[in-house]
């Protein structure tokens, strides 16, 4: 290699410094972004103080709970079952849990509480991954990476030149034929 196409010691540790620099403003972002998160989710667990969503809330919790005990019982009257000398399946051990399962989870993810969490964390999960993204982004175009917006750049480009090619093509054929009949 020749000396014009060797990076100077000093422009390396100038690359290293700002890619350093770069790293701590992502790494930065990327914390406060998380704070954000954490300090979103405690405001909407605290504004569920809402009676009727808090109620809703207690509701289905205590359906769920029920749901537990039922099935708690279930196991003991087949158990009671067994050791009094019926057969019993070991499966319908399973499927009392498995059913019971998806009961609860059923009677607590129907409340708006649970909704209401849900959405605002999905939205706030959505709002941090778009942070983050943008701070990968920034931080691959200051290394010189080239970004996902670069890429379509070049790629609506080179779309708009086959088109001026094609029709470049199109007046030079005419221009041919025209030149041709004469």
């Amino acid at each position: 290699m020749s000396d014009q196409h060797q990076p100077q010691a000093g422009d390396w540790s100038a690359f290293a410094e700002q890619w350093n620099e770069q790293f701590l403003d992502a790494l930065e972002d990327n914390m406060e972004a998380q704070a954000q998160f954490v300090e979103r989710w405690s405001e909407s667990v605290g504004e569920l103080s809402e009676e009727e969503e808090l109620s809703d809330g207690v509701e289905g919790y205590a359906r769920a709970y029920e749901t537990w005990m039922n099935a708690s019982q279930q196991m003991v009257d087949r158990m009671n079952d067994q050791l009094e000398g019926e057969d019993v399946d070991i499966d319908e051990f399973r499927d009392i849990w498995l059913n019971t399962a998806n009961e609860a989870f059923k009677d607590v993810m129907s409340t708006t509480a649970f909704a209401k969490m849900t959405g605002e964390t999905v939205g706030d999960v959505l709002e941090l991954q778009q942070q983050a993204d943008e701070a990968a982004q920034e931080t691959l175009h200051t290394l010189g990476f080239a970004t996902e917006d670069d890429i379509v750049e070049v790629g609506d480009r080179l779309v708009e030149l086959e088109r001026r090619q094609h029709a470049v093509e199109e007046k030079l054929d005419r221009v041919l034929d025209h030149l041709e009949e004469q």
